[in-house]
């Protein structure tokens, strides 16, 4: 049976396969909600610029709002052979009013109405995200602040490097966090313009008001160029390009928290509620929701990738291809959305052990450069002498099978003379931690006030 949206100019009805490779329904169900305010927003615009009667205007207006309650309640038929939501939604439409239906359409296209559709989903996605991200960042800075003077080891490459706090390592999170809500914002405030009125491709030869339709939709503008309007999705790359960074920075944290809560280090212990077990070993205590944040990644970046793709080979204007950034894109942000929750969750619940921490950070020399730093402050070696120095001492303590801190003063002033014991005060990783004062030092003092200072950004912008 031909489609009779657009079937007039066929004699034959589509193929089984075609059906199938055409189909969007099944997906694209999603922008339901958005798909009826677009279509509210352009027949109150014709109905009020007299192109089509005030009548008809509200006997549509009237039976989208009964199609968008339909679907609220789970009341609706959705059918493939309808092909998309738009369908779907006029389909019913002409069944509630009949023939006054046909005049929704007037002015717009398939292709201007699946832009504003797309637009206001990936607003709405933007807005939610953003939402969950600011509460990760203020269950990271709370965890922070509890835990600002908690000395654990910082790595490079990760071999024990320098002593910081587990406090201060949040915090680099909570920085992270920051930066995807800054890419998001800038996203949103890029796709905020309405292609609605573009047509198909040349805009409409209708008077329309593109003004009181993007405004109508929360739009700051209507877009420019009615070409661009129809063909562009780069308001979707930039979207899932943040998401994309987003879900690598939450996969880092996800890899930390599984090394981290393993016997071998024994940094953290994860809740019941975030660990799973095994079906033969009992002893286990999986970290599986920190694996599943760093795996779910991996389906995230795809996506951008896979929209890439479709769309480097494309040219101007609208062309099938497009159907296919949909799937992906409703895929990665629900994907990003429970990795968020998940992670939330995961970090308010975590405990770090502190004493394996301070054990830990004192572990492979952490203080050789709190020791080389006091050589250059207080001997007035040049640094470069400083390190040579340093490196003696750590080579010996090392042959000893000792802590730099176990090393007689003999010993240290066989190597260096002008040696004395206050050597010993820097040795120490509180007092190393304690003297990092610098402007993003991990001095428990600058973690503190930095915490606080997140804490109370979080609360008053959210």
């Amino acid at each position: 049976m031909n489609n009779k949206m657009w079937g007039g100019r066929f004699a034959d009805s589509p193929d089984a396969i075609m059906e199938e490779i055409n189909a969007s329904i099944d997906f694209d169900r999603k922008l339901a909600a958005h798909d009826i305010a677009g279509s509210l927003a352009h027949v109150a615009m014709l109905g009020k610029t007299g192109i089509i009667s005030k009548a008809d205007a509200a006997a549509i207006r009237e039976a989208l709002e009964r199609i968008r309650g339909e679907i609220e309640k789970g009341e609706f038929s959705f059918s493939r052979s309808l092909e998309d939501i738009h369908m779907h939604v006029e389909s019913r439409l002409s069944q509630l009013i009949g023939g006054a239906a046909g005049r929704l359409h007037t002015a717009r296209s398939r292709n201007d109405q699946v832009a504003v559709d797309f637009r206001l989903y990936i607003r709405d996605a933007i807005d939610a995200l953003d939402s969950q991200i600011a509460a990760l960042q203020r269950a990271l800075a709370a965890k922070a602040l509890a835990h600002a003077g908690a000395v654990m080891p910082g790595f490079t490459h990760m071999q024990p490097a320098q002593p910081v706090t587990f406090g201060h390592h949040l915090l680099a999170y909570v920085e992270m966090l920051g930066r995807d809500r800054g890419r998001f914002k800038d996203a949103r405030a890029r796709l905020n313009e309405s292609p609605l009125g573009a047509a198909a491709l040349a805009g409409t030869s209708f008077p329309i008001d593109r003004t009181a339709t993007a405004k109508a939709l929360g739009f700051d503008r209507p877009t420019a160029n009615s070409l661009d309007s129809v063909s562009d999705r780069d308001f979707v790359v930039e979207t899932l390009a943040a998401a994309a960074l987003c879900a690598v920075h939450l996969s880092r944290l996800g890899e930390e928290i599984v090394l981290w809560a393993s016997p071998q280090f024994g940094f953290v212990r994860l809740s019941d509620r975030f660990s799973t077990g095994s079906s033969i070993m009992p002893q286990k205590r999986n970290p599986d929701a920190a694996e599943l944040v760093r795996a779910k990644s991996g389906r995230i970046v795809g996506a951008l990738t896979a929209l890439l793709v479709v769309l480097k080979g494309l040219p101007l204007a609208y062309s099938k291809d497009l159907q296919e950034d949909k799937e992906g894109t409703f895929d990665a942000l629900e994907s990003l959305s429970l990795c968020l929750a998940a992670t939330t969750g995961m970090v308010g619940d975590l405990e770090p052990d502190v004493a394996r921490l301070r054990e830990a950070a004192g572990a492979g020399y952490a203080t050789a450069t709190d020791l080389a730093d006091f050589l250059v402050r207080d001997l007035e070696l040049p640094f470069r002498e400083a390190h040579r120095v340093t490196g003696k001492l750590v080579a010996l303590a090392a042959k000893k099978k000792v802590g730099l801190e176990e090393l007689t003063l003999a010993e240290m002033k066989a190597i260096e003379p002008r040696l004395t014991k206050a050597v010993y005060v820097v040795l120490g990783v509180e007092n190393s931690v304690a003297s990092r004062k610098s402007q993003g030092g991990t001095a428990p003092a600058n973690v503190t006030a930095e915490a606080k200072k997140w804490l109370a950004a979080l609360k008053k912008r959210g």
